[in-house]
Protein backbone atom coordinates (compact mmCIF):
# COMPACT_ATOMS: atom_id res chain seq x y z
CA UNK A 1 0.00 0.00 0.00
CA UNK A 2 2.93 2.24 0.80
CA UNK A 3 4.42 1.98 -2.45
CA UNK A 4 1.61 2.30 -4.49
CA UNK A 5 0.73 5.53 -2.61
CA UNK A 6 4.50 6.77 -3.07
CA UNK A 7 4.38 5.69 -6.75
CA UNK A 8 1.17 7.77 -7.13
CA UNK A 9 2.69 10.73 -5.52
CA UNK A 10 5.84 10.36 -7.69
CA UNK A 11 3.61 10.43 -10.98
CA UNK A 12 1.55 13.29 -9.46
CA UNK A 13 5.08 15.01 -8.92
CA UNK A 14 6.27 14.39 -12.48
CA UNK A 15 2.98 15.70 -13.89
CA UNK A 16 3.07 19.03 -12.06
CA UNK A 17 6.36 19.22 -12.89
CA UNK A 18 5.71 18.52 -16.76
CA UNK A 19 2.74 21.20 -16.40
CA UNK A 20 5.52 23.92 -15.09
CA UNK A 21 7.84 22.87 -17.84
CA UNK A 22 4.73 23.58 -20.24
CA UNK A 23 4.05 26.82 -18.96
CA UNK A 24 7.25 27.91 -18.71
CA UNK A 25 8.68 26.87 -22.44
CA UNK A 26 7.54 28.92 -25.55
CA UNK A 27 5.01 28.76 -27.83
CA UNK A 28 3.91 30.26 -31.19
CA UNK A 29 1.11 29.86 -33.66
CA UNK A 30 -1.04 31.63 -36.13
CA UNK A 31 -3.20 33.96 -33.99
CA UNK A 32 -5.37 35.45 -37.48
CA UNK A 33 -7.57 33.72 -38.59
CA UNK A 34 -6.92 30.46 -41.11
CA UNK A 35 -6.91 31.04 -44.78
CA UNK A 36 -6.15 34.01 -47.44
CA UNK A 37 -5.56 37.38 -45.88
CA UNK A 38 -4.56 40.78 -46.43
CA UNK A 39 -2.41 40.66 -43.06
CA UNK A 40 -1.77 37.15 -40.49
CA UNK A 41 -0.85 37.74 -37.71
CA UNK A 42 1.85 35.34 -35.99
CA UNK A 43 2.49 35.08 -32.40
CA UNK A 44 5.50 33.96 -29.93
CA UNK A 45 5.49 33.86 -25.93
CA UNK A 46 7.93 32.68 -23.26
CA UNK A 47 11.16 32.81 -22.86
CA UNK A 48 13.28 32.28 -26.03
CA UNK A 49 10.83 35.21 -27.45
CA UNK A 50 13.88 37.01 -27.91
CA UNK A 51 15.73 34.58 -29.25
CA UNK A 52 13.30 33.98 -32.10
CA UNK A 53 13.13 37.43 -32.84
CA UNK A 54 16.49 38.13 -33.42
CA UNK A 55 16.45 35.09 -35.70
CA UNK A 56 14.13 35.90 -38.14
CA UNK A 57 15.12 39.45 -38.17
CA UNK A 58 18.60 39.22 -37.48
CA UNK A 59 19.00 42.89 -36.24
CA UNK A 60 18.59 43.52 -32.59
CA UNK A 61 15.28 43.75 -30.23
CA UNK A 62 13.06 46.74 -31.62
CA UNK A 63 11.41 49.29 -28.81
CA UNK A 64 8.82 47.48 -26.30
CA UNK A 65 5.24 48.20 -27.70
CA UNK A 66 7.04 50.00 -31.00
CA UNK A 67 5.88 48.93 -34.40
CA UNK A 68 8.61 48.26 -37.10
CA UNK A 69 9.30 47.24 -40.52
CA UNK A 70 11.62 44.46 -40.95
CA UNK A 71 12.58 41.74 -43.34
CA UNK A 72 11.98 38.56 -42.21
CA UNK A 73 14.74 35.75 -42.67
CA UNK A 74 14.75 31.90 -42.60
CA UNK A 75 17.27 31.36 -39.66
CA UNK A 76 19.13 28.24 -41.43
CA UNK A 77 18.70 29.43 -44.69
CA UNK A 78 18.51 32.86 -44.59
CA UNK A 79 16.52 33.11 -47.19
CA UNK A 80 14.35 36.19 -47.36
CA UNK A 81 10.24 34.98 -46.14
CA UNK A 82 8.91 38.30 -46.17
CA UNK A 83 8.80 42.00 -45.08
CA UNK A 84 6.32 42.72 -42.53
CA UNK A 85 5.64 44.50 -39.23
CA UNK A 86 7.57 43.82 -35.69
CA UNK A 87 6.04 44.07 -32.41
CA UNK A 88 8.01 43.65 -29.22
CA UNK A 89 5.92 42.91 -25.59
CA UNK A 90 8.71 42.65 -22.81
CA UNK A 91 7.60 40.78 -19.25
CA UNK A 92 5.21 41.28 -17.73
CA UNK A 93 3.50 44.17 -19.88
CA UNK A 94 2.10 41.80 -22.53
CA UNK A 95 -1.51 39.60 -22.66
CA UNK A 96 0.05 36.33 -21.68
CA UNK A 97 2.47 37.80 -18.29
CA UNK A 98 5.60 36.70 -20.49
CA UNK A 99 7.95 37.75 -23.16
CA UNK A 100 5.95 38.04 -26.16
CA UNK A 101 6.50 39.12 -30.32
CA UNK A 102 4.07 39.40 -33.22
CA UNK A 103 4.93 39.00 -36.62
CA UNK A 104 2.08 40.87 -39.24
CA UNK A 105 2.67 39.27 -42.20
CA UNK A 106 0.90 39.24 -45.85
CA UNK A 107 -1.61 35.99 -45.20
CA UNK A 108 -0.64 34.08 -47.95
CA UNK A 109 -0.42 30.52 -46.89
CA UNK A 110 2.79 29.94 -48.05
CA UNK A 111 4.23 32.98 -46.58
CA UNK A 112 2.36 31.77 -43.19
CA UNK A 113 3.80 28.21 -43.78
CA UNK A 114 7.55 29.76 -43.99
CA UNK A 115 7.33 31.83 -40.94
CA UNK A 116 5.77 28.61 -38.83
CA UNK A 117 8.71 26.43 -40.19
CA UNK A 118 11.15 29.00 -39.20
CA UNK A 119 10.02 29.31 -35.95
CA UNK A 120 9.74 25.02 -35.16
CA UNK A 121 13.38 25.34 -36.65
CA UNK A 122 14.57 26.93 -33.30
CA UNK A 123 15.44 24.93 -30.43
CA UNK A 124 13.39 25.51 -27.34
CA UNK A 125 9.81 26.68 -29.47
CA UNK A 126 7.16 24.58 -29.82
CA UNK A 127 3.51 25.41 -31.15
CA UNK A 128 0.63 26.63 -29.56
CA UNK A 129 -2.28 24.45 -28.10
CA UNK A 130 -5.62 25.75 -28.54
CA UNK A 131 -6.33 28.52 -26.41
CA UNK A 132 -2.56 28.14 -24.30
CA UNK A 133 -2.00 32.05 -24.54
CA UNK A 134 -4.68 32.73 -22.54
CA UNK A 135 -4.21 29.59 -20.31
CA UNK A 136 -0.82 31.59 -19.48
CA UNK A 137 -2.35 34.68 -19.37
CA UNK A 138 -4.68 32.99 -16.95
CA UNK A 139 -1.94 31.28 -14.66
CA UNK A 140 0.19 34.71 -14.85
CA UNK A 141 -2.41 36.48 -13.24
CA UNK A 142 -3.58 38.80 -16.29
CA UNK A 143 -6.94 37.28 -16.30
CA UNK A 144 -9.17 35.47 -14.16
CA UNK A 145 -11.42 32.54 -15.51
CA UNK A 146 -14.31 34.73 -15.88
CA UNK A 147 -12.41 37.28 -17.56
CA UNK A 148 -10.96 34.23 -19.82
CA UNK A 149 -14.29 33.17 -20.42
CA UNK A 150 -15.76 36.55 -21.36
CA UNK A 151 -12.50 36.46 -24.04
CA UNK A 152 -13.80 33.43 -25.28
CA UNK A 153 -17.70 34.57 -25.46
CA UNK A 154 -16.28 37.61 -27.38
CA UNK A 155 -14.29 35.40 -29.95
CA UNK A 156 -17.86 33.62 -30.20
CA UNK A 157 -20.22 36.32 -30.45
CA UNK A 158 -22.43 36.99 -33.64
CA UNK A 159 -24.37 39.53 -32.83
CA UNK A 160 -24.43 42.90 -31.13
CA UNK A 161 -25.81 42.15 -27.55
CA UNK A 162 -23.68 39.03 -27.48
CA UNK A 163 -20.52 41.48 -27.64
CA UNK A 164 -21.81 43.74 -25.08
CA UNK A 165 -22.20 41.45 -22.56
CA UNK A 166 -19.02 39.58 -23.58
CA UNK A 167 -16.69 42.53 -23.27
CA UNK A 168 -18.65 44.03 -20.05
CA UNK A 169 -17.37 40.37 -18.60
CA UNK A 170 -14.15 40.65 -20.33
CA UNK A 171 -13.22 43.86 -18.79
CA UNK A 172 -13.42 42.52 -15.44
CA UNK A 173 -17.17 43.45 -14.51
CA UNK A 174 -18.07 39.75 -12.88
CA UNK A 175 -14.97 39.57 -11.65
CA UNK A 176 -15.17 42.83 -9.47
CA UNK A 177 -18.42 41.83 -8.24
CA UNK A 178 -17.47 38.15 -7.45
CA UNK A 179 -13.95 39.47 -5.72
CA UNK A 180 -16.01 42.18 -3.46
CA UNK A 181 -18.25 39.26 -2.33
CA UNK A 182 -15.22 36.92 -1.79
CA UNK A 183 -13.22 39.60 0.31
CA UNK A 184 -16.53 40.43 2.41
CA UNK A 185 -16.52 37.03 3.13
CA UNK A 186 -12.93 37.08 3.84
CA UNK A 187 -13.31 39.38 6.52
CA UNK A 188 -16.27 37.93 8.39
CA UNK A 189 -14.38 34.25 8.31
CA UNK A 190 -11.01 36.67 10.01
CA UNK A 191 -13.42 37.99 12.26
CA UNK A 192 -15.43 34.42 13.68
CA UNK A 193 -11.75 32.92 14.00
CA UNK A 194 -10.28 35.68 16.10
CA UNK A 195 -13.28 35.40 17.97
CA UNK A 196 -12.95 31.93 18.08
CA UNK A 197 -9.06 31.62 19.22
CA UNK A 198 -9.29 35.33 21.63
CA UNK A 199 -12.88 35.53 23.00
CA UNK A 200 -11.67 34.39 26.72
CA UNK A 201 -9.17 36.92 26.80
CA UNK A 202 -11.23 39.80 26.25
CA UNK A 203 -9.58 41.10 23.43
CA UNK A 204 -12.39 41.25 20.59
CA UNK A 205 -14.96 44.08 20.59
CA UNK A 206 -18.53 43.51 21.43
CA UNK A 207 -20.98 42.84 18.79
CA UNK A 208 -18.71 40.95 16.51
CA UNK A 209 -20.58 37.97 15.43
CA UNK A 210 -23.69 40.55 15.74
CA UNK A 211 -22.17 42.37 12.86
CA UNK A 212 -20.96 39.19 10.91
CA UNK A 213 -24.42 38.21 10.69
CA UNK A 214 -25.53 41.10 9.17
CA UNK A 215 -23.03 40.73 6.37
CA UNK A 216 -24.07 37.82 5.95
CA UNK A 217 -27.68 38.05 5.92
CA UNK A 218 -26.96 41.11 3.07
CA UNK A 219 -24.49 38.94 1.17
CA UNK A 220 -26.87 36.04 0.92
CA UNK A 221 -29.86 38.33 -0.57
CA UNK A 222 -27.29 40.04 -2.86
CA UNK A 223 -26.36 36.66 -4.05
CA UNK A 224 -29.87 34.82 -4.13
CA UNK A 225 -31.22 38.32 -6.42
CA UNK A 226 -27.82 37.80 -8.63
CA UNK A 227 -29.33 34.38 -9.31
CA UNK A 228 -33.06 35.60 -9.97
CA UNK A 229 -32.38 36.48 -13.34
CA UNK A 230 -34.46 33.67 -15.32
CA UNK A 231 -30.83 33.23 -17.07
CA UNK A 232 -30.62 35.83 -19.23
CA UNK A 233 -27.20 35.96 -19.64
CA UNK A 234 -27.26 32.11 -20.14
CA UNK A 235 -29.86 32.65 -22.62
CA UNK A 236 -27.93 35.67 -24.41
CA UNK A 237 -24.38 33.50 -24.85
CA UNK A 238 -26.27 30.68 -26.10
CA UNK A 239 -29.02 31.72 -27.99
CA UNK A 240 -33.24 32.10 -27.15
CA UNK A 241 -35.14 28.90 -28.19
CA UNK A 242 -38.09 30.04 -30.25
CA UNK A 243 -40.03 26.94 -31.20
CA UNK A 244 -42.62 26.88 -34.38
CA UNK A 245 -45.72 24.77 -33.71
CA UNK A 246 -49.33 24.14 -34.58
CA UNK A 247 -51.13 21.55 -36.88
CA UNK A 248 -50.15 20.22 -40.54
CA UNK A 249 -50.60 22.49 -43.51
CA UNK A 250 -50.77 26.00 -41.53
CA UNK A 251 -47.53 27.07 -42.78
CA UNK A 252 -44.60 26.34 -40.20
CA UNK A 253 -42.24 25.55 -42.41
CA UNK A 254 -42.86 28.24 -44.87
CA UNK A 255 -42.83 30.64 -42.03
CA UNK A 256 -39.21 29.22 -40.82
CA UNK A 257 -37.98 29.89 -44.22
CA UNK A 258 -39.29 33.36 -44.08
CA UNK A 259 -37.26 34.30 -41.08
CA UNK A 260 -34.41 32.82 -42.27
CA UNK A 261 -34.29 33.96 -45.66
CA UNK A 262 -33.52 30.13 -47.18
CA UNK A 263 -35.29 27.40 -47.66
CA UNK A 264 -33.92 25.80 -44.65
CA UNK A 265 -37.38 23.60 -44.28
CA UNK A 266 -38.95 21.30 -47.14
CA UNK A 267 -42.05 22.71 -47.99
CA UNK A 268 -45.36 20.21 -49.26
CA UNK A 269 -48.94 20.18 -49.14
CA UNK A 270 -48.94 16.87 -48.00
CA UNK A 271 -49.63 16.30 -44.25
CA UNK A 272 -46.54 15.07 -42.51
CA UNK A 273 -43.93 16.04 -44.54
CA UNK A 274 -41.84 17.79 -41.73
CA UNK A 275 -41.00 15.09 -39.10
CA UNK A 276 -38.21 15.76 -37.50
CA UNK A 277 -37.30 18.84 -35.65
CA UNK A 278 -35.33 21.61 -38.43
CA UNK A 279 -33.43 24.29 -36.32
CA UNK A 280 -31.17 27.05 -37.67
CA UNK A 281 -29.63 29.58 -35.99
CA UNK A 282 -30.47 33.79 -36.56
CA UNK A 283 -29.92 37.17 -35.60
CA UNK A 284 -33.13 39.17 -34.79
CA UNK A 285 -32.97 42.33 -33.30
CA UNK A 286 -29.73 42.10 -32.54
CA UNK A 287 -30.04 38.67 -30.22
CA UNK A 288 -29.00 35.14 -30.99
CA UNK A 289 -32.50 32.69 -32.00
CA UNK A 290 -32.44 29.00 -32.61
CA UNK A 291 -34.95 28.76 -34.47
CA UNK A 292 -36.67 25.17 -34.52
CA UNK A 293 -39.67 24.19 -37.04
CA UNK A 294 -41.46 21.21 -35.91
CA UNK A 295 -43.91 18.13 -37.17
CA UNK A 296 -47.52 19.35 -37.27
CA UNK A 297 -49.35 17.95 -34.53
CA UNK A 298 -52.02 15.75 -35.31
CA UNK A 299 -53.26 11.89 -34.56
CA UNK A 300 -51.34 9.60 -37.01
CA UNK A 301 -50.51 5.91 -36.95
CA UNK A 302 -47.58 6.30 -38.35
CA UNK A 303 -44.58 5.75 -36.22
CA UNK A 304 -42.80 7.88 -37.40
CA UNK A 305 -44.85 11.08 -37.39
CA UNK A 306 -45.87 9.99 -33.85
CA UNK A 307 -41.88 10.34 -33.21
CA UNK A 308 -42.02 13.81 -34.64
CA UNK A 309 -44.86 14.93 -32.89
CA UNK A 310 -43.66 13.59 -29.83
CA UNK A 311 -39.94 15.40 -30.49
CA UNK A 312 -42.12 18.61 -31.24
CA UNK A 313 -44.28 18.73 -27.34
CA UNK A 314 -41.26 18.18 -26.08
CA UNK A 315 -39.25 21.13 -27.43
CA UNK A 316 -41.98 23.31 -27.35
CA UNK A 317 -42.27 22.72 -23.45
CA UNK A 318 -38.29 23.80 -23.35
CA UNK A 319 -38.78 26.88 -25.41
CA UNK A 320 -38.26 30.01 -24.81
CA UNK A 321 -40.71 31.52 -27.02
CA UNK A 322 -43.17 29.84 -28.43
CA UNK A 323 -44.81 30.78 -31.86
CA UNK A 324 -48.23 28.92 -32.48
CA UNK A 325 -49.23 28.90 -36.16
CA UNK A 326 -53.17 28.95 -37.21
CA UNK A 327 -54.73 28.47 -40.67
CA UNK A 328 -56.76 31.83 -40.98
CA UNK A 329 -59.91 30.26 -43.12
CA UNK A 330 -60.28 27.42 -40.70
CA UNK A 331 -60.25 29.97 -37.78
CA UNK A 332 -62.77 32.33 -39.49
CA UNK A 333 -65.12 29.29 -39.80
CA UNK A 334 -64.71 28.78 -35.68
CA UNK A 335 -65.49 32.73 -35.72
CA UNK A 336 -68.79 32.52 -37.67
CA UNK A 337 -70.13 31.29 -34.28
CA UNK A 338 -71.75 34.11 -32.04
CA UNK A 339 -70.43 32.50 -28.59
CA UNK A 340 -67.41 32.10 -29.94
CA UNK A 341 -63.75 32.92 -27.75
CA UNK A 342 -60.69 32.56 -28.10
CA UNK A 343 -60.18 32.08 -24.67
CA UNK A 344 -62.00 29.05 -24.57
CA UNK A 345 -60.89 27.29 -27.74
CA UNK A 346 -57.56 27.94 -26.64
CA UNK A 347 -58.13 25.85 -23.09
CA UNK A 348 -59.88 23.17 -24.84
CA UNK A 349 -57.04 22.63 -27.18
CA UNK A 350 -54.43 22.31 -24.21
CA UNK A 351 -57.11 20.13 -22.25
CA UNK A 352 -57.51 17.95 -25.45
CA UNK A 353 -53.63 18.12 -25.97
CA UNK A 354 -52.12 17.69 -22.20
CA UNK A 355 -55.26 15.67 -21.35
CA UNK A 356 -54.18 13.08 -19.08
CA UNK A 357 -57.04 12.99 -16.62
CA UNK A 358 -59.82 10.11 -17.27
CA UNK A 359 -62.35 12.64 -16.14
CA UNK A 360 -61.16 14.19 -19.51
CA UNK A 361 -62.51 11.98 -21.75
CA UNK A 362 -65.99 11.95 -22.01
CA UNK A 363 -65.37 16.18 -22.83
CA UNK A 364 -62.57 15.41 -25.17
CA UNK A 365 -65.06 13.36 -27.15
CA UNK A 366 -68.13 15.65 -27.04
CA UNK A 367 -65.36 18.54 -28.51
CA UNK A 368 -64.25 16.30 -31.13
CA UNK A 369 -68.07 15.41 -32.33
CA UNK A 370 -69.01 19.26 -31.74
CA UNK A 371 -66.80 20.41 -34.15
CA UNK A 372 -66.94 17.92 -36.96
CA UNK A 373 -69.38 19.63 -38.90
CA UNK A 374 -66.50 22.63 -39.28
CA UNK A 375 -64.77 22.39 -42.46
CA UNK A 376 -61.85 23.56 -43.51
CA UNK A 377 -61.58 25.95 -47.16
CA UNK A 378 -60.96 22.46 -48.82
CA UNK A 379 -64.54 21.45 -47.59
CA UNK A 380 -62.65 18.73 -45.53
CA UNK A 381 -63.76 18.18 -42.14
CA UNK A 382 -61.90 20.02 -39.74
CA UNK A 383 -60.85 17.83 -37.14
CA UNK A 384 -57.39 18.70 -35.28
CA UNK A 385 -58.25 22.21 -34.72
CA UNK A 386 -58.32 21.70 -31.07
CA UNK A 387 -54.40 20.67 -31.58
CA UNK A 388 -53.40 24.72 -32.67
CA UNK A 389 -52.84 25.74 -29.47
CA UNK A 390 -49.68 23.02 -28.69
CA UNK A 391 -47.27 25.39 -26.84
CA UNK A 392 -49.00 27.84 -25.36
CA UNK A 393 -48.53 26.87 -21.81
CA UNK A 394 -45.53 24.79 -22.76
CA UNK A 395 -43.65 24.89 -19.44
CA UNK A 396 -46.36 22.15 -18.09
CA UNK A 397 -46.81 18.92 -18.89
CA UNK A 398 -50.37 18.51 -17.82
CA UNK A 399 -53.99 19.53 -18.50
CA UNK A 400 -54.20 21.48 -15.43
CA UNK A 401 -52.11 24.76 -16.79
CA UNK A 402 -55.78 25.49 -18.74
CA UNK A 403 -57.24 26.50 -15.87
CA UNK A 404 -55.54 29.74 -16.06
CA UNK A 405 -53.71 31.37 -19.12
CA UNK A 406 -52.49 33.62 -17.60
CA UNK A 407 -50.75 32.38 -14.80
CA UNK A 408 -47.65 31.16 -15.99
CA UNK A 409 -44.60 29.46 -13.98
CA UNK A 410 -42.42 31.00 -16.19
CA UNK A 411 -42.78 34.37 -17.06
CA UNK A 412 -40.63 34.48 -20.03
CA UNK A 413 -42.17 30.87 -21.71
CA UNK A 414 -43.98 33.93 -23.84
CA UNK A 415 -46.36 33.03 -26.90
CA UNK A 416 -47.18 34.32 -30.26
CA UNK A 417 -50.13 33.41 -32.14
CA UNK A 418 -49.46 33.68 -36.09
CA UNK A 419 -52.76 33.35 -38.19
CA UNK A 420 -50.84 32.17 -41.64
CA UNK A 421 -52.89 32.52 -45.17
CA UNK A 422 -54.65 35.67 -44.56
CA UNK A 423 -54.43 36.15 -48.47
CA UNK A 424 -57.19 33.19 -48.69
CA UNK A 425 -59.52 35.17 -46.46
CA UNK A 426 -62.39 37.25 -48.65
CA UNK A 427 -63.23 39.04 -45.91
CA UNK A 428 -60.84 41.08 -43.14
CA UNK A 429 -60.45 38.92 -39.86
CA UNK A 430 -61.23 41.44 -37.09
CA UNK A 431 -58.28 40.49 -34.49
CA UNK A 432 -59.82 42.36 -31.27
CA UNK A 433 -62.31 39.39 -31.46
CA UNK A 434 -59.48 37.13 -30.18
CA UNK A 435 -59.44 38.74 -27.28
CA UNK A 436 -56.29 36.90 -26.02
CA UNK A 437 -55.05 40.24 -23.38
CA UNK A 438 -51.26 39.30 -22.96
CA UNK A 439 -51.37 36.76 -25.77
CA UNK A 440 -49.92 38.38 -29.11
CA UNK A 441 -51.73 37.60 -32.40
CA UNK A 442 -49.55 39.02 -35.72
CA UNK A 443 -51.91 38.00 -39.03
CA UNK A 444 -49.71 37.38 -42.15
CA UNK A 445 -49.08 35.74 -45.19
CA UNK A 446 -46.29 33.74 -45.80
CA UNK A 447 -47.19 34.02 -49.74
CA UNK A 448 -47.08 37.14 -50.25
CA UNK A 449 -45.06 38.25 -46.97
CA UNK A 450 -47.52 40.76 -45.26
CA UNK A 451 -47.54 41.11 -41.71
CA UNK A 452 -44.05 39.68 -41.58
CA UNK A 453 -42.39 42.70 -40.51
CA UNK A 454 -44.85 42.85 -37.51
CA UNK A 455 -43.67 39.49 -36.71
CA UNK A 456 -40.30 40.27 -36.33
CA UNK A 457 -40.47 43.19 -34.52
CA UNK A 458 -43.03 41.16 -32.20
CA UNK A 459 -40.04 38.62 -31.98
CA UNK A 460 -37.39 41.23 -31.60
CA UNK A 461 -39.68 42.52 -28.45
CA UNK A 462 -39.87 39.30 -26.56
CA UNK A 463 -35.95 38.82 -27.35
CA UNK A 464 -35.31 41.98 -25.40
CA UNK A 465 -37.58 40.72 -22.03
CA UNK A 466 -36.09 37.18 -22.26
CA UNK A 467 -32.10 38.16 -22.49
CA UNK A 468 -31.92 41.87 -21.19
CA UNK A 469 -29.95 44.32 -21.33
CA UNK A 470 -26.22 43.07 -20.77
CA UNK A 471 -25.58 46.85 -20.34
CA UNK A 472 -27.86 47.42 -17.51
CA UNK A 473 -27.31 46.81 -14.23
CA UNK A 474 -25.50 44.41 -12.54
CA UNK A 475 -23.90 41.81 -14.73
CA UNK A 476 -25.41 38.47 -16.01
CA UNK A 477 -24.66 35.30 -15.03
CA UNK A 478 -23.31 33.62 -18.21
CA UNK A 479 -22.44 30.02 -17.42
CA UNK A 480 -24.49 27.27 -15.64
CA UNK A 481 -21.31 26.41 -13.84
CA UNK A 482 -21.18 30.14 -11.96
CA UNK A 483 -25.01 29.50 -11.21
CA UNK A 484 -24.06 25.85 -9.69
CA UNK A 485 -21.07 27.39 -7.20
CA UNK A 486 -23.38 30.89 -6.00
CA UNK A 487 -26.09 27.93 -4.95
CA UNK A 488 -23.79 26.37 -3.21
CA UNK A 489 -22.45 28.90 -1.51
CA UNK A 490 -25.76 30.03 -0.53
CA UNK A 491 -26.24 26.95 0.99
CA UNK A 492 -22.91 27.38 2.87
CA UNK A 493 -24.42 30.76 4.18
CA UNK A 494 -27.44 29.57 5.19
CA UNK A 495 -25.32 26.60 6.89
CA UNK A 496 -23.52 29.48 8.84
CA UNK A 497 -26.41 31.04 9.95
CA UNK A 498 -28.17 27.59 11.42
CA UNK A 499 -24.66 26.43 13.30
CA UNK A 500 -23.40 30.07 14.30
CA UNK A 501 -25.44 29.77 17.86
CA UNK A 502 -24.52 26.16 18.64
CA UNK A 503 -21.35 25.48 16.75
CA UNK A 504 -19.17 28.18 16.12
CA UNK A 505 -16.26 26.37 14.52
CA UNK A 506 -18.60 24.63 12.03
CA UNK A 507 -19.90 27.86 11.39
CA UNK A 508 -16.80 29.05 10.39
CA UNK A 509 -16.04 26.03 8.30
CA UNK A 510 -19.29 26.82 6.56
CA UNK A 511 -18.00 30.10 5.67
CA UNK A 512 -14.78 29.20 4.03
CA UNK A 513 -16.55 26.54 1.99
CA UNK A 514 -19.07 29.46 0.72
CA UNK A 515 -15.30 31.40 0.08
CA UNK A 516 -13.74 28.72 -1.97
CA UNK A 517 -17.34 28.12 -4.34
CA UNK A 518 -16.87 31.85 -5.09
CA UNK A 519 -12.81 31.29 -5.86
CA UNK A 520 -14.31 28.38 -8.39
CA UNK A 521 -15.52 30.73 -9.78
CA UNK A 522 -13.52 33.05 -10.58
CA UNK A 523 -10.01 30.54 -10.70
CA UNK A 524 -8.54 31.77 -7.29
CA UNK A 525 -9.74 28.06 -6.26
CA UNK A 526 -9.41 25.46 -9.44
CA UNK A 527 -8.18 22.24 -11.38
CA UNK A 528 -6.62 21.66 -13.92
CA UNK A 529 -9.64 18.95 -15.21
CA UNK A 530 -11.65 22.16 -14.94
CA UNK A 531 -9.58 24.96 -17.04
CA UNK A 532 -8.61 21.93 -19.16
CA UNK A 533 -12.99 22.07 -20.32
CA UNK A 534 -12.84 26.24 -20.13
CA UNK A 535 -9.92 26.53 -22.71
CA UNK A 536 -10.09 23.65 -24.68
CA UNK A 537 -12.81 25.85 -27.02
CA UNK A 538 -10.56 28.79 -27.44
CA UNK A 539 -8.70 28.52 -31.01
CA UNK A 540 -4.84 27.46 -31.33
CA UNK A 541 -3.46 30.90 -31.27
CA UNK A 542 -5.45 32.47 -28.49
Amino acid sequence: MHTLCRRKSSRTSVLLLLQQFRHHGTIYSLSSGFGKAGVAVIRVSGPQTSTALKSLCKSDIPKPRTVVLKKLFDPESSELIDRGLVLWFPSPHSFTGEDVCEFHVHGGSAVISAVLHALGNIQGLEPAAPGEFTKRSFHNGKLDLTEVEGLGALIHAETEAQRRQAVRQMEGDLSRLYNDWRLRLLKCVANVEAYIDFSEDDNIEEGVLDEVQVNVQKLKKEIVNHLSDNRRGERLRTGAHVVIVGPPNVGKSSLLNHLCQRPAAIISPTAGTTRDVVETALNIGGFPVLLSDTAGLRETEDVVEREGILRALNRAKQADLTIVVLDAPSLWKRMEGEDFSMITLLKEQLTDIYGTNENDTTRQSQNTQNQSTSLTQDGQPFQNLDHQCIGLNAVSDTHETCHNLHEEEEPFAEKIIVVNKMDLLTQPLDVRRLDLERLTVCPLSCTTGEGMEELVERISSSMKQICGNPLAGNPSLTHARYRTHLKNCVEALEKYQDLQNRDLVLAARALRSAIRQIGKITGAVSSEAILDVIFRDFCIGK
